[in-house]
């Protein structure tokens, strides 16, 4: 398989169902029916399947989008979930701006 070029992206086009193009690693961009595009990375963690969203195309290149598709298999090599670190990250984001517990707790991270 070869990785995505800049110019796959700008020739991806809606059709009738949403479809997925392969980049390697796990990441791919996936184009709605609308003609958005997101730069996605499967993985399995803990023996479940699992979606990561790496951001919005063309917002986030092709090359950012690799290289948070590195962090991640980084990550994951350490054993921490992507997806819940994250989570984690943006609360602690919203809580550094809004500085309040109902932050921490709308978002579920509280241990109970």
């Amino acid at each position: 398989m070869t990785p995505l070029n800049s110019l796959d992206p700008a020739n991806a086009k809606p059709q009738h169902k949403s479809y997925k193009l392969p980049d390697g690693h796990g990441m791919y961009l996936f184009v709605t029916t609308t003609s958005r595009q997101y730069s996605r990375m499967d993985y399995r963690f803990a023996g479940k399947r699992k979606t990561l969203s790496l951001g919005v195309y063309p917002d986030i290149s092709l090359a950012k989008a690799r290289k948070l598709t590195l962090k991640t298999k980084e990550d994951l090599a350490d054993g921490i979930d992507p997806s819940f670190k994250k989570q984690v990250e943006k609360a602690f984001n919203q809580f550094n701006s809004a500085n309040t517990f109902k932050v921490i707790a709308a978002n579920g991270l509280l241990a109970t």
